[in-house]
C-alpha cells in the first residue's frame, strides 16, 4: 500500500485514479477536504476495495502515526498543500501552516515509522514530495530553463512556503538518510482542476459569458503540462528515482497567458458553435496585475528524459481540446464546485479588480 496525502485535490486525485488503473498496490488517501478537496474527484473508486479514504490533516501527528502503524505503506506521496498564489497573498499564514508545518509534521512521523522498518524495507521505502517550478522564481526572457539544483528564489508567499517545505524534505534525507525525493512540476491542467486556476477559470467563465480576467498585459510565460502526463512521470520517479534526488517534470511549450486564453477561446468557439458569447475572446478583460507576479517560469526536464525516457507531449492544442471537452461533458461536477466558497472567493478577488 501507498499513502497519498491531498489525494482528493486536482493532481492527487488524478494520480490515484491512474495508480489504481495501472499499478497493483492499494492506496490510502488522506485529505482534510478543504475547499479544493472534493470526494467527487474519487467517486469512481467508491466501491473499489483497493482504495481507502481517511479525512484528516497531515499536521495531525496522532492520526498520521496510527495510519502508518496500521497500514505499513511502502511509500508516502505528498500532494497536500495550499496551492493558489492569489490566496497566499491574502492569507500567507494559512500557507505556512499547511505547507511548512504540515509537511514537517508528516516528515517527522514518517521518520519514526521508517526507522523501525527492517533494513530491506527501509531501502525500498520512498517519501515523494511534490513541489513546483515557482520555487525557482521568475526567469528572464532569454534565460535557460530552470534545472534541478538551481538556487531558490521564491517571490510569492505560496512559493516561499513550498520552498521551505522542500528544504525540510531535503534535510530529512541528508540528516537522517530517510529516502526522500522531490519533484518540481510546471503548471498542470486537466480533469478535476478547481476553477480558481487559470485554464478551468477561463473555461467556466466563458461558458457563463463572464469576463475572462488576464493580469496586466497577459504576457507572463508559463510551461503547461497535462496532469495525466505528470502522474505518469511521478509513477516512474517512485519506481526508479534515487533517494536524495530531485526531478523536473515540465511541459515542452512556453506560451504567454494571452496566447493560452486565446487558444482556449478558439477551442470553445469550435466545440460550442451555438454559444451566445461568440467569439469567446471578446470576453477577455485585462485587469490590474497581482503583486509580485512572476514573469516567466520554465523547467528543463532533460534529466527525466535521459534517465527514464519520459517526455511530455509536444501537442498543447490537442491536450487543451481534451481538457475543454472534459469540462463540457462534466458540467454537473462544475456546478457542484462553483458554489459556496468559490463564489465568495470570486466576488472578493475579482469584483474589485480594475480594468487596464
Amino acid at each position: 500500500m501507498i499513502i497519498v496525502t491531498g489525494g482528493a485535490g486536482f493532481i492527487g486525485a488524478n494520480f490515484i485514479l491512474q495508480w489504481i488503473d495501472k499499478e497493483k498496490s492499494s492506496v490510502l488517501t488522506l485529505d482534510k477536504l478543504t475547499y479544493a478537496g472534493n470526494l467527487n474527484n474519487l467517486a469512481k473508486l467508491e466501491l473499489n476495495p483497493r482504495h481507502t479514504f481517511v479525512k484528516g490533516d497531515i499536521g495531525d501527528r496522532h492520526l498520521v502515526a496510527e495510519l502508518l502503524k496500521k497500514h505499513s505503506p511502502t511509500a508516502i506521496v505528498n500532494f497536500a498543500a495550499e496551492t493558489h498564489v492569489d490566496r497566499s497573498i491574502y492569507n500567507p499564514e494559512q500557507f505556512v501552516k499547511a505547507n511548512v508545518n504540515g509537511t514537517c509534521a508528516l516528515l517527522d512521523e514518517t521518520l519514526k515509522y521508517w526507522k523501525q522498518l527492517p533494513a530491506p524495507e527501509q531501502e525500498q521505502f520512498r517519501f515523494l514530495h511534490i513541489s513546483t517550478d515557482e520555487v525557482f522564481g521568475s526567469l528572464a526572457p532569454d534565460a535557460r530553463a530552470s534545472k534541478e539544483g538551481d538556487p531558490y528564489a521564491p517571490n510569492s508567499p505560496y512559493a516561499a512556503s513550498k520552498a521551505s517545505a522542500d528544504h525540510f524534505v531535503r534535510a530529512y534525507y541528508h540528516t537522517y538518510r530517510m529516502p526522500t525525493i522531490t519533484t518540481y512540476a510546471s503548471n498542470n491542467f486537466g480533469p478535476y482542476q478547481f476553477p480558481e486556476k487559470l485554464i478551468p477559470l477561463i473555461i467556466v467563465s466563458a461558458l457563463q459569458g463572464k469576463p475572462l480576467p488576464l493580469y496586466g498585459d497577459g504576457l507572463q510565460i508559463r510551461n503547461w503540462l497535462l496532469v495525466e502526463e505528470h502522474c505518469q512521470a511521478l509513477r516512474l520517479v517512485l519506481a526508479k528515482g534515487l533517494p536524495g534526488e530531485s526531478y523536473n517534470i515540465g511541459g515542452r511549450h512556453e506560451v504567454t497567458n494571452r496566447e493560452l486564453v486565446t487558444l482556449i477561446c478558439e477551442i470553445l468557439d469550435a466545440l460550442k458553435p451555438d454559444s451566445p458569447y461568440l467569439p469567446h475572446r471578446s470576453l477577455i478583460k485585462y485587469v490590474k496585475d497581482r503583486p509580485g507576479h512572476d514573469r516567466r517560469y520554465a523547467l528543463d526536464s532533460s534529466k527525466m528524459l535521459n534517465q527514464f525516457g519520459w517526455n511530455s507531449s509536444p501537442d498543447l492544442k490537442s491536450a487543451l481540446q481534451q481538457t475543454v471537452a472534459w469540462y463540457l461533458e462534466n458540467l454537473r461536477w462544475v456546478e457542484n464546485v462553483i458554489s459556496g466558497d468559490y463564489k465568495q472567493w470570486m466576488n472578493v478577488h475579482y469584483s474589485d479588480k480594475e480594468s487596464v
